[in-house]
């Protein structure tokens, strides 16, 4: 994951028009883009103004943050940087037992010797 981070970069101010092959053509000069991502809005079901555009090579990614950030397009302020990894929140529906150091802690233990640890 810490590899795809350097190459995802978050792309924020997006005017309304802006689609997938929009900012697939902006971006495409500083290298092969792998995906393009816009989340949609269920609601008004139009984008919520920003994207992740995941490039093959960091080398690409740091480029186009470079070269895009405080851009302008579609008369727009653009924001281009790296995308931070998605943070879970409490109350999230990610089990504990994902989480590895639960898994190293409390793995194969009974529910008395869990009681005697407390």
């Amino acid at each position: 994951m810490a590899a795809n981070s350097k190459r995802t970069i978050y792309v924020g101010g997006l005017a309304d028009e802006v689609n997938e092959k929009i900012l697939n053509d902006v971006f495409l000069p500083f290298g092969d883009i792998l995906d393009v991502q816009i989340p949609i809005d269920y609601e008004t079901e139009k984008h919520r103004g920003f994207a992740f555009i995941e490039y093959e090579a960091a080398e690409d990614a740091a480029a186009a943050i470079d070269n895009m950030n405080e851009s302008e397009l579609f008369g727009r302020t653009i924001r281009a940087n790296l995308a931070k990894p998605q943070k879970i929140k409490e109350g999230s529906s990610k089990p504990v037992w994902a989480d590895d150091a639960w898994l190293q802690k409390y793995a194969g233990k009974t529910v008395e010797e869990l009681k005697a640890d407390t």
